[in-house]
């Protein structure tokens, strides 16, 4: 009998390492589409982040010219209410300027004689009185007269004492009087 040999082991050997470069080949194919899949996904997500970097550098830029806007509107606000508060004090002034004339020409009137003022002040609506008189009964009928004005109200004796004057006896006497506020259409 006669034995044929046959060698099949370089063939399968042959396939082995056929398969096994395929296998490699794969590997290293799949490594190099992963590589490649995962420089697009960076390159993507820089792109997005650029992106979304630009999009706040923008909204940055609108957000301070929005606050310069607001803080431009307020500077107006406070400007419109310094011109407000000046045109009210204007408007006070203009109404005050008719109210002293009726005051000081009301004060001579309601004077009775004898009675001679050396200091006249007014802070507000208080008026400050100081001057003498030839008696204390004088300075009462001021403190009457004044107290039935339309243009005073409460008159406060603070200090009323004899003194000499040139060789006069005289009551000086110092006196708080209260401006009655009038509307324009009671100065008409």
């Amino acid at each position: 009998m006669s034995t044929t040999n046959i060698n099949l082991l370089p063939w399968r050997e042959e396939l082995k390492q056929k398969r096994k470069k395929q296998l490699i080949n794969a590997i290293l194919f799949g490594w190099v589409v992963a590589g490649g899949l995962a420089y697009l996904m960076v390159l993507y997500w820089d792109n997005r982040i650029d992106f979304q970097n630009s999009r706040n550098a923008y909204l940055d830029t609108e957000i301070a010219k929005l606050t310069q806007t607001i803080k431009e509107i307020e500077d107006l606000k406070q400007k419109r209410n310094n011109i407000v508060d000046r045109m009210e004090v204007i408007q006070e002034l203009q109404a005050d300027r008719a109210q002293i004339v009726h005051v000081f020409d009301d004060l001579v009137r309601k004077m009775p004689e004898g009675v001679f003022l050396d200091q006249l002040n007014k802070k507000g609506s208080a008026i400050n009185m100081k001057g003498f008189a030839q008696a204390n009964a004088r300075v009462s009928s001021l403190m009457r007269n004044l107290d039935a004005s339309t243009w005073f109200k409460g008159p406060q004796l603070k200090i009323v004492k004899n003194s000499n004057k040139k060789g006069l006896e005289l009551s000086q006497f110092n006196l708080k009087v209260s401006e009655e506020r009038k509307k324009d259409s009671e100065d008409n």
